[in-house]
């Protein structure tokens, strides 16, 4: 039992001495970019990575890697060759995922096509040229359902023909017509608008900063006109 609780005791010294000295190197690493690099900004989180003597630097969702006493910085990819996994971009995805449950629908219009069981919401807006490009590849893809966010971030344009897309009767056929079929926009009917704010706002929040950006079931948010088959693959992998 003496050497069992010698041995407990040793492993508790060591872990708390561990625990000292990982803290004591967040502090310097903290102080000293801090003080070197202030344009960096507030650093939320200091984590060591699988990589011996390197850690991560998270200002915000921008990744950084630095040395235990902050002494030299890197701003790119960590790649686990060994693995074949890009780290920096699991570690952002995971930063940048947006809990698609607590979306708010009500200020999307919806589209179906087939069963639509699997489900996608797009933040768009409709003077996007690569956004009319990938809704012309999203015709391919059957089985799903589709919440389309207004986001009128390219203008004053783009605001009016979101505004005339929201108040027509039919949101889904209207959009289509004219992402799509290239038919012009019916004259803007009145209609409460204020979606149109909330939704700038809301993609703000979650660092939107360009269309067409998908948001899937898993949290996973994709920026660009991905493929047809990119598409299906992360609405498999989503379920």
């Amino acid at each position: 039992m003496t050497t069992l609780n010698t041995l407990l005791r040793g492993l508790l010294v060591a872990g708390l001495l561990a625990t000292t000295a990982a803290g004591a190197q967040e502090a310097a690493i903290r102080k000293n970019l801090t003080e070197r690099l202030p344009m960096m900004g507030t650093i939320d989180e200091v984590t060591k990575t699988p990589m011996a003597g390197v850690f991560e630097v998270r200002v915000g969702s921008d990744l950084y890697y630095t040395d235990a006493e902050g002494n030299y910085l890197i701003h790119g990819q960590m790649i686990d060759a060994k693995a074949k996994r890009n780290l920096t971009e699991e570690r952002t995805a995971k930063l940048t995922a947006i809990e698609f449950d607590k979306l708010p629908f009500k200020d999307a219009f919806t589209i179906v096509r087939g069963n639509g069981k699997r489900r996608v919401a797009l933040f768009e807006d409709p003077n996007c040229g690569y956004c009319k490009r990938f809704e012309r590849d999203l015709q391919k893809v059957d089985n799903v359902t589709i919440h389309v966010f207004l986001y009128p971030i390219l203008g004053p344009d783009s605001t009016e023909k979101s505004k005339a897309i929201w108040c027509a009767k039919d949101k889904a056929r209207t959009w289509q017509d004219w992402m799509v079929r290239e038919q012009p926009l019916p004259a803007a009917q009145g209609c409460d608008v204020s979606v149109l704010a909330r939704n700038v706002e809301m993609g703000r929040r979650y660092q939107v900063t360009g269309t067409p950006t998908l948001v899937f079931t898993d949290g996973r948010r994709i920026p660009g006109a991905i493929s047809t088959a990119d598409v299906e693959k992360l609405l498999a992998e989503a379920k």
